[in-house]
């Protein structure tokens, strides 16, 4: 059986913040869950695109619950203050969809010095889930969805020595390293979960070859050489809808069947409908996982507790 948007349940009630949330994925996630009834808070970087998303998704769902935070994942400032925002306006959140990324750009920095991909893919992220862990875990039954990529399977875990890749930068190589740090964080964060007795889960999205501005940023940027170029029309041709691509990030966070640290992934590698993936975990994982804690923690500032959390997000009796 497919699944599409039309199985997502009532989510009357439910907070969910959607990172990227004006265009492409993003945009028909938060789309979605609006339309399921959730109150959707709409995190981007572009105001006027984020603007523009959320007309188009009034022009569908008129009564839908919208919220437009500014949030630069490139710049932890701005991820403090986006957190803040959304931390004054809610004392719960039900669902983070870590959607936002970039791909095979050419060499850049963040503003906090960040290797930009690794940056906004993973720093960012990390940073924005740790402000927000203690809504999240304060829901009866919180998700965090984090988008990973096929490409994860060309990174490398990230070198605590060179999380950067100073002196070795290759766009493709940055973005198989971020998306597999998105990867090992996904799997990481569930083990947090559990071991901390959390209610919330953590859960992996591969949305597979989706006809996006994903590509086109990519060719235009330049980064990606004669591969970035071919991409665009490629997708174009033989890509999924990004309707269609948002349904693994979608089931992931919606599908009452769903476990912590389960994948959701279209069904032919990178394309197909959305079913349920399996997660491998070669030898090594273990050790990755622990190194992307500690260069997250040393590079951001920012520590990412569970446990710590939890015990502020449950109320003094």
């Amino acid at each position: 059986m497919i699944w599409t948007q039309d199985d997502i349940g009532d989510l009357s009630g439910r907070v969910a913040v959607v990172t990227g949330a004006n265009g492409g994925l993003g945009l028909e996630t938060a789309k979605a869950l609006a339309g399921a009834g959730a109150h959707v808070v709409m995190a981007a970087r572009d105001q006027a695109k984020a603007s523009a998303a959320e007309g188009e998704i009034l022009a569908e769902y008129p009564k839908a619950s919208l919220e437009i935070v500014e949030l630069d994942l490139a710049d932890l400032a701005s991820v403090r203050r986006a957190a803040d925002s959304v931390l004054a306006g809610h004392a719960t959140i039900d669902l983070l969809v870590n959607n936002a990324g970039l791909m095979a750009m050419p060499e850049r920095t963040t503003s906090d010095g960040f290797e930009m991909q690794f940056g906004v893919n993973h720093l960012g992220h990390w940073a924005l889930t740790s402000h927000l862990l203690v809504p999240l875990l304060r829901a009866p039954a919180a998700r965090v969805v984090t988008v990973t990529s096929i490409a994860r399977l060309q990174g490398r875990p990230v070198d605590p020595d060179n999380p950067h890749l100073r002196g070795t930068y290759a766009p493709w190589k940055a973005y198989g390293q971020a998306k597999l740090a998105n990867y090992h964080f996904g799997l990481g964060l569930q083990r947090r979960f559990e071991r901390a007795g959390a209610n919330a889960i953590s859960l992996l999205a591969h949305p597979g070859l989706s006809n996006t501005g994903l590509q086109s940023h990519t060719a235009t940027e330049g980064g990606g050489g004669l591969l970035g170029v071919i991409a665009q029309p490629l997708t174009a041709v033989v890509g999924m809808s990004a309707v269609v691509g948002a349904r693994p990030q979608l089931r992931a966070a919606t599908d009452p069947g769903a476990s912590g640290g389960d994948m959701y992934a279209p069904l032919f590698s990178s394309n197909g409908p959305a079913f349920k993936r399996p997660v491998i975990t070669p030898p090594g994982t273990d050790r990755a996982i622990a190194t992307l804690w500690e260069v997250s923690e040393r590079e951001t500032g920012v520590a990412l507790d569970v446990a710590a959390a939890l015990v502020k997000a449950i109320p003094d009796d």
